[in-house]
């Protein structure tokens, strides 16, 4: 895996997309790609080289979840968000997760993901009152790998070498990934929580996020049931999929999006109505992929521009001077 010289878009096949301004001057650019597709999967737009390569890294754990869903591991509600989920930690976060590990009778010891302590500082500080460390169930992809480990359970895979690309897991999981998305990975690699993740052109990526966006928990064929479970997961339970204050949060919670982001400048939003925004920043940067995805839903009709002015709040997107907002990162793609 990743032997092959294949790479993401280059510099001159990237547009602006965001700036960040300060007192009225242009203080940094972000560089990136983005599409917009349909309800349909059809193009609507195209910033920068939206065929290219690009890793999605954790937008990526939908597909996951669902092959773990269509593998016989009923997960509903919260059990499905946190399995799709980059969570920051809370106690409630590493509740369910326990309680994923538990309905198997996994030890925490099974998961593949590397120690970490929680994202979320309120609940780094009380672990460390505690005089504990960090540990594997803490990290932000923990939802996901205890999923896995249940799939495995459940259809009798071995525990060990769950994340191998030739576990009869992960070939699922890649089976998903190309029915989706309509893409056959052109190279592969390992993400950071030990996983493989799969390259796929950011349109590829947008019209699979988009299937399971828009699928029904009562369709009739069962991968697609399996996906719209997870969609309602979702959300309903926003809170799960990242965390208070986080962006996904945000998005889910208050606009009715299906949201998740992923390193390295990945960010996936579909609206109600099946549109559909995939982006990348070039420099890898997550600041400017929310607002530029909600602009970019705003320009396509699908998304109110006062709904979005009503969040930029929660978004993070003032820069600040001894505290005070003095200017703003906004979108600029034209």
């Amino acid at each position: 895996m990743g032997e092959h010289q294949v790479q993401t878009f280059s510099v001159t096949d990237a547009v602006e997309l965001a700036v960040v301004e300060r007192n009225g001057f242009i203080e940094s650019r972000h560089a990136g790609s983005a599409v917009v597709l349909n309800g349909d999967g059809e193009v609507l737009r195209s910033l920068g080289d939206a065929t290219a390569l690009v890793f999605p890294r954790s937008a990526m754990k939908p597909f996951q979840a669902v092959a773990v869903m269509a593998s016989g591991v009923a997960l509903r509600g919260t059990d499905a968000a946190v399995a799709t989920a980059s969570h920051s930690g809370t106690t409630k976060h590493v509740d369910l997760v326990k309680g994923l590990l538990a309905r198997a009778g996994i030890d925490e010891s099974a998961l593949g993901c590397p120690s970490a302590w929680p994202e979320d500082q309120a609940a780094r500080d009380a672990l460390v009152r505690l005089g504990a460390t960090k540990a594997p169930v803490y990290m932000t992809c923990s939802g996901k790998h205890a999923a896995m480990l249940v799939a495995c359970v459940q259809n009798d895979w071995p525990l060990e070498g769950y994340l191998a690309p030739t576990h009869p897991l992960q070939k699922r999981i890649l089976d998903v990934v190309e029915r989706f998305t309509g893409e056959r990975p052109a190279t592969s690699g390992i993400d950071g929580c030990g996983a493989p993740v799969h390259a796929l052109t950011l349109t590829g990526l947008a019209r699979g996020i988009a299937r399971i966006a828009t699928s029904r928990s009562n369709s009739p064929f069962a991968i697609y049931r399996e996906a719209g479970f997870l969609a309602e997961a979702v959300r309903e339970n926003g809170w799960v999929v990242a965390g208070p204050g986080q962006a996904d949060t945000v998005l889910i919670e208050r606009l009715g999006l299906f949201a998740k982001f992923g390193a390295e400048g990945i960010m996936v939003v579909s609206a109600p109505d099946g549109t559909t925004v995939a982006l990348k920043t070039l420099d890898g940067s997550l600041r400017v992929g929310p607002i530029v995805a909600l602009s970019l839903l705003v320009d396509a009709g699908a998304l109110d521009a006062a709904a979005v002015d009503a969040v930029r709040a929660e978004l993070h997107l003032d820069v600040l001077a001894a505290g005070h907002p003095v200017g703003e990162i906004r979108a600029s793609y034209v």
